[in-house]
């Protein structure tokens, strides 16, 4: 999470949407970092506004507009998969290694999930508490020239970005029964990533 006193701007950081590149861009023009633990740094909107955004109310009469990124649904699902496929989490519980991305994703939509699966969800980041205010700019994790382009005239910076937290690249097979399942099931997500820029 980034927040931009002057510009009135939070940046949220919804994971495995290259929060992390953005951190490092920007966190020297930033007034305020948090880049840990996990449940700060990722924190959604209702936290950030029950907590953070209330200090500024309190303090100095004013809100932060709030700024963050989402990936389409399968493709986030995607990284999330990569990402818990990586050696250093070989035996572990959240491992992927020897799980298919159908598997994943059928976990993924059960009640209960296992702990590979269990990653949260992007449109849930985004529920507001019910007098709280929710994000102002939302964009696509594939529109980076406009994410970029709002920042730099935002923040009247240059921003450089560098690839960061990548997940290892693994191809990726989805069945259409599975997929359509998911879409079924998971509508508000592919909602959500509809109506951002």
């Amino acid at each position: 999470m980034l927040v931009f006193y002057k510009e009135r701007l939070a940046l949220l950081s919804v994971p495995k949407t290259g929060s992390t590149a953005y951190q490092t861009a920007l966190r020297d023009r930033a007034d305020l970092v948090v880049s840990g633990p996990p449940d700060l740094k990722h924190a959604p909107v209702r936290r950030y506004d029950r907590f953070f955004q209330n200090i500024f109310r309190k303090m100095f009469d004013t809100e932060m507009e709030i700024m963050a990124v989402v990936r389409e649904p399968i493709d986030w699902l995607g990284s999330w998969y990569r990402y818990r496929h990586r050696p250093a989490l070989t035996g572990s519980p959240t491992s992927t290694e020897g799980i298919s991305f159908d598997e994943f994703v059928e976990a993924y939509m059960k009640g209960t999930r296992p702990a590979f699966a269990d990653v949260g969800s992007q449109s849930q980041f985004f529920i507001t508490r019910s007098n709280g205010v929710g994000a102002t700019h939302i964009f696509k994790y594939e529109h980076q020239d406009k994410i970029i382009a709002f920042l730099e005239n935002r923040l009247g910076t240059k921003i450089i970005l560098n690839r960061e937290n990548a997940s290892p690249e693994i191809p990726l097979s989805l069945s259409s029964k599975v997929e359509e399942r998911f879409r079924r099931k998971f509508a508000g997500e592919f909602d959500l990533h509809k109506s951002a820029r």
